[in-house]
Formats: structure tokens, C-alpha cells, sequence
């Protein structure tokens, strides 16, 4: 079934709004303002799904995607590779704006600036790490939108070049497997294949080498690190300029993975909590900053943790959450404890609007915000905010 639709607003997920005949029509590979036709991609009560699939009026940040893989039907990892890329990040800061008022409780967001900065290097050749899934030929490639189907392709447009050299796309492999790819930022280059088990590929690496913040991290290579060679740097130094310790001053790096953050804090302040629940990254992040005696692990849930009642006085919290967000019982165990600042650093909109909403119930305000384009081509970026209370 095909609809002809004029495109309205960005929402979150990649897509923009359209009605047909009062029903609601997200649309993905569209532009607001477009008037499109639209293939119906999917039923449910209240709304359709649809691509567009030709464009009767274009809009002027429509721009021929760089990846021929791109469009309705092929591969699902990039959203917005028809819009120029000023105009991506314009969408992407429209949906921050759009969820800290909705979802967060925020009635005028003018105070804030609420604009997605962009990382050097441009939209292409940017991440780091990988992850190619095999189709039942063998032939490595990427998921379909919404689909267990895998699109085989060439070569992937927004990955590293480094990524893009690795001798993956030109054999098979296994059915069914996922095959990993990483390049560090020392040199290190990975590939790993998993069907039941992770194993590197004949005489590859198992772990990789990253640096920030003064300190050699040695990690699994299929362990987390941001993807984009400058994130690390950007949110660093975001957290520091937004949370401004002072020297003993105590501090907790909740969801802390293997302490970048608490690196970069530990010369400016006293003592440092670093929480995680992953082994392997409390192992990496112990064995990286041995030398940080103000720097301790500690390896649990972090709602777990908060709910000891020893853990009493904090002055600063980092706060990186899974994507899913902190929720409201871990936000709770913090406001009660009444840091003088919280930098939260967030990869999806809407949870960090629902959190927002739920420190703000509890005395803390958004005073500062900054995001980053960190996933150029993709509907995805990076939020950084800094709670202070009122």
C-alpha cells in the first residue's frame, strides 16, 4: 500500500511525522517539509510505518546518500544519509528540544542552547568499531531495517578506514555469525568471529590498546569504547568544564565502565568512586589507573550500590547510563545524597528527558547542556547535562 503525504516534524528514531486521514504515519527517508509517496512498511494501532520510497517535493537539505546501501529496503544502520549533514544536526538537536520538553518537563528549553555540535572529521570514515552479521550465503553485511534479513555490502561508508581495510568483506564466513572489527587509538586493529563464542580470527588480537586522559588502557577488543575517535576527548573535557572540582572534593563515576572519567577527574579533586557492573572493564580500569591512589573500583550493580546506606556524602557524580537511563530508584539514591553537581551523560534523548524530569521532582535543575554529533549519518548522538540544585 502506498500513500501520497506531506512530511511534517522530526521525531525521535530516525523519522518524521505525517498524517493520512487523521492516522499518524512515521516516516522514514524523508525530509520535514517533503512531499513524498510512501510505501507502508508496517500496521499497528494508532499509526502505520512507511519509507518513502519516491519524492514528489524535495526539500533543499535532500542530498544523494554517499552509501548506495542506503534508502528504503537496504540497510538499516543509517538514518539520515539523504540529508545534507548541517541539516542532521539541526534534525537532531529539533528532537532533543522536542523530548526535554515533552518527556522532561522542561516548558522553555531558549535557556539551554540546545544545539548538537558536530566532531571533527565529517560524517564518513568516522567509527571504530564494527559489527558485520554473516547471512545464510556467508557473506557478511548489515541488518534490514526492523528485519532479521542481511544486506551484503561492499564496504561500509561510515566506518574507520582502518575498519575498512580489514580483510572481512572479501571471504565468508560462517552463517548465522557475527563477525567484530575494531581499530584503537594507538594503531591496534582487531577481528573477532562469534557464532556460540567470541574468537579472534587466525593470529588476530584479543585485546587493544586505547589512550585518554594521560593513561593506556589495555581492553578485550570486543569491550566498549566510544566509537567516534573524538568522543572521548569532547565529553571529557564537557564533564570536567561542567562539574568544575576542587581539590578534595569526593566524587563517583556511576556506570563507569573502565574510568575514563574518573581519569580525567582524579588530578582535580579527592577521592573518586568508580562503579561497574561489567568484570572484564573493572579489571581493564584497575590495571590502567593503578597509579591513581585517589581512584577506587568498585564492581557491582550501581542501584545495588546506592542502596548501602554507607555510601552517605558525595560532591560530584558522572552519570553514564546504558541507554535504557538511570531510572528513577538509581536517580533517587542520588539526589538524596545531595551532590553539589551531577554530569550526565546520555546516548539516548528520551531517557535522559524522563530523568531529567524525575531530578527535577527532586531539586535538581538542567543549568548546562551540550550535545554531540558522535554518530554522524545515524539518528543517534551524545547528550551531556549538568544537574545542579535549586
Amino acid at each position: 500500500m502506498e500513500l501520497e503525504l506531506e512530511v511534517g516534524a522530526v521525531a525521535h528514531g530516525g523519522i518524521c511525522v505525517a498524517r493520512h486521514e487523521g492516522q499518524v504515519v512515521f516516516v522514514r527517508h524523508a525530509l520535514p517539509g517533503e512531499r513524498v509517496r510512501a510505501r507502508v512498511t508496517d500496521r499497528r494501532k494508532g499509526f502505520l510505518r512507511a519509507d518513502a520510497v519516491e519524492i514528489l517535493l524535495p526539500s533543499p537539505d535532500r542530498v544523494i546518500p554517499p552509501c548506495p546501501f542506503a534508502g528504503p529496503g537496504a540497510c538499516g544502520g543509517c538514518d539520515w544519509q539523504h540529508a545534507a549533514w548541517p541539516a542532521q544536526r539541526a534534525l537532531k538537536s529539533q528532537v532533543l528540544a522536542e523530548q526535554l520538553e515533552r518527556l522532561g518537563g522542561i516548558s522553555d528549553v531558549s535557556d539551554l542552547s540546545v544545539r548538537v555540535e558536530p566532531l571533527p572529521g565529517g560524517p564518513l570514515a568516522w567509527r571504530t568499531r564494527v559489527q558485520y552479521t554473516v547471512g545464510p550465503d556467508g557473506r557478511p553485511g548489515f541488518h534490514r531495517h526492523r528485519s532479521a534479513d542481511v544486506i551484503p555490502v561492499d564496504r561500509c561508508r561510515i566506518a574507520h578506514p582502518a575498519v575498512q581495510a580489514l580483510p572481512i568483506l572479501d571471504r565468508t564466513w560462517p552463517p548465522g555469525s557475527v563477525v567484530e572489527a575494531a581499530v584503537s587509538s594507538e594503531g591496534d586493529t582487531a577481528v573477532l568471529s562469534r557464532s556460540s563464542r567470541t574468537a579472534p580470527v587466525a593470529g588476530g588480537a584479543t585485546r587493544i590498546r586505547e589512550r585518554a586522559a594521560g593513561h593506556e588502557w589495555a581492553l578485550d577488543a570486543a569491550g566498549f569504547w566510544q566509537v567516534h575517535p573524538h568522543a572521548v576527548e569532547a565529553f571529557t573535557a564537557t564533564v570536567l568544564d561542567q562539574l568544575r572540582p576542587a581539590a578534595g572534593e569526593r566524587a563517583w563515576d556511576l556506570y563507569g565502565g573502565a574510568g575514563v572519567f574518573a581519569a580525567a577527574l582524579a588530578p582535580h579533586c579527592g577521592p573518586i568512586t568508580v562503579v561497574e557492573a561489567d568484570r572484564a572493564a573493572v579489571a581493564a580500569g584497575r590495571r590502567a589507573l593503578r597509579d591513581l591512589r585517589n581512584v577506587t573500583f568498585a564492581r557491582s550493580d550501581v542501584a545495588q550500590a546506592l542502596s548501602n546506606p554507607a555510601w552517605r556524602s558525595v560532591d560530584l557524580v558522572v552519570l553514564d547510563p546504558p541507554r535504557s537511563g538511570a531510572g528513577r530508584d538509581v536517580v533517587a539514591a542520588i539526589a538524596a545524597r545531595r551532590p553539589r553537581a551531577v554530569s550526565y551523560v546520555a546516548c539516548d534523548p528520551a531517557a535522559f528527558a524522563r530523568d531529567v524530569r524525575t531530578f527535577g521532582e527532586l531539586g535538581y535543575a538542567l543549568t548546562a547542556l551540550r550535545a554531540f554529533d558522535s554518530f554522524p549519518m545515524t539518528q543517534h548522538f551524545e547528550t551531556i547535562g549538568l544537574l545542579s540544585p535549586r
